[in-house]
């Protein structure tokens, strides 16, 4: 049985695998980003990526923005987020059915016992006889045509696609924290403004129904007083119930349940000079996940092409038998062994055309993952040089928010001093307010955009900029 044993090994080892290997797949890449530093190039606009042979960097992801209290809740939600958890579990599906696969390449061997009484076995006896056996079995199929080195190419593609897909859910899960906290800092801020704003309308108000009493002003500069205090009054509680959600929100996305968050800064502090060497744009082919995922899937499908083009020629099987029989159930374990090994072959011969059809399936969803993959590729350039564009004109918008604001500050506070010594009307002043308060809300609101386009690029980035 040894021989047979080698024999069969040494026809599996030699056996081919149909299908073509992975080789990569070529995609067109720019020479640079569109809107990123000119200083970087490549030597050529194409580029064969397999990411097979690529060893991804970590999320780096601590310290970008300098905020013990943004860090905090990012290791918190790596560590406890449980759609982070599932994606984990996925992973171990993943890797389980990894095993299964790899275990076809293998013999089976199982057990086998039985008994049994009567006048036939195989054809008809005179005499009735008793029989009883215990025997061991082997079978396996020998994977000559690679069928199931195809299948476990597949499986560990799934398997590394999955991983990427881990990774990509940990990169969304920082950037999210991370907008959703620079959002929390915007809502404070505008709650704080809103606050100063109401207080001063109300300080105003006061002064200006004391007018009006004595009959120093017209009517409609008390119901424009009670406009515009109304109008900054009816924005505290809104600013009120967004910070709340928003400390819900960061909850939620940490595993945590919904409480208060004490931030320990304000978004008018916060430094938005960073400096972002977003290197070549085929580095993006090695970092981002989801593209890694995506090629992944392409090698998964590739190989089964070869799967489908194996079950069109014939299986070599070998069965084994090892044992003990007897017709007398004491002499069962005195007698000879009893053993039997043979092998079989099933080729198929008029199946309609149906294996054919199956690999001109197979190579149509390939096809299908080829495009996927090259659209995938596509995406995230464009993802990229959305935010960068967006991180530009930011900038430049941010600086023109802050001269607005300061003029407009002091506008107000001029207009109210000619209000005071009666130099212009109280409409004039009022309209200063109201400008002065948009101002800072929109300054507020633009800077909230850039610190969550940084965000955003280091999860477009493929987790960071620090190439």
């Amino acid at each position: 049985m040894k021989k047979f044993v080698v024999i069969a090994s040494i026809l599996l080892l030699a056996g081919c695998k149909m299908g073509k290997n992975y080789k990569g797949t070529e995609v067109q890449v720019p020479t640079d980003f569109r809107n990123g530093d000119s200083t970087f190039v490549v030597e050529s606009n194409t580029l064969n990526i397999d990411s097979l042979k690529v060893d991804s960097s970590g999320l780096d992801w601590y310290g970008i923005f300098q905020d013990p209290v943004l860090d905090s809740l990012i290791k918190q939600g790596l560590e406890h987020n449980q759609n982070l958890e599932v994606a984990a579990q996925n992973i171990l599906i993943a890797q389980y059915n990894l095993g299964i696969q790899r275990a076809e390449l293998l013999p089976k061997i199982g057990a086998q016992a039985g008994a049994g009484r009567g006048n036939f076995q195989g054809v008809l006896l005179t005499d009735e006889i008793s029989t009883f056996y215990g025997l061991g079995t082997l079978n396996w199929e020998l994977d000559f045509w690679g069928k199931y080195r195809r299948l476990n190419e597949s499986a560990r593609a799934q398997l590394l696609a999955t991983t990427s897909g881990y990774r990509a859910t940990q990169i969304s899960l920082v950037s999210n924290i991370a907008t959703t906290y620079f959002s929390l800092l915007e809502q404070k801020e505008r709650l704080r403004i809103s606050e100063n704003t109401l207080a001063l309308r109300d300080s105003m108000l006061y002064i200006i129904e004391a007018r009006f009493d004595k009959g120093i002003i017209a009517e409609i500069d008390l119901y424009q007083a009670q406009i515009q205090q109304a109008i900054a009054a009816s924005n505290v509680p809104i600013s009120q119930r967004a910070v709340a959600q928003l400390e819900h929100q960061l909850h939620t996305l940490t595993g945590t349940n919904p409480n208060g968050i004490d931030v320990q800064t304000t978004i008018l502090k916060y430094d938005t000079a960073f400096e972002i060497p977003v290197g070549l744009p085929s580095n993006l082919l090695a970092r981002r996940p989801d593209i890694l995922a995506a090629e992944q899937q392409l090698i998964a499908q590739n190989a089964m092409i070869g799967a489908a083009q194996a079950n069109r020629l014939p299986s070599i099987s070998l069965t084994g038998l090892l044992g003990v029989a007897s017709n007398e159930l004491s002499e069962l374990t005195s007698g000879d062994l009893a053993w039997n090994l043979s092998g079989s072959l099933l080729s198929p011969i008029f199946y309609w055309g149906q294996n054919k059809r199956r690999v001109d399936v197979e190579r149509a969803k390939t096809e299908q993952a080829v495009k996927s993959y090259e659209a995938t590729v596509i995406g995230a350039f464009q993802e990229v040089e959305d935010i960068l564009v967006e991180i530009k004109t930011l900038k430049v918008e941010l600086e023109a928010r802050n001269n607005h604001v300061k003029a407009a500050l002091g506008a107000q506070n001029l207009s109210q001093r000619r209000y005071d010594d009666g130099v212009t009307s109280y409409l004039e002043f009022l309209e200063s307010q109201r400008q002065a308060f948009e101002a800072q809300l929109a300054y507020v609101t633009a800077k909230q955009s850039l610190l969550s386009a940084y965000a955003k690029l280091y999860k477009a980035l493929g987790g960071g900029w620090n190439l």
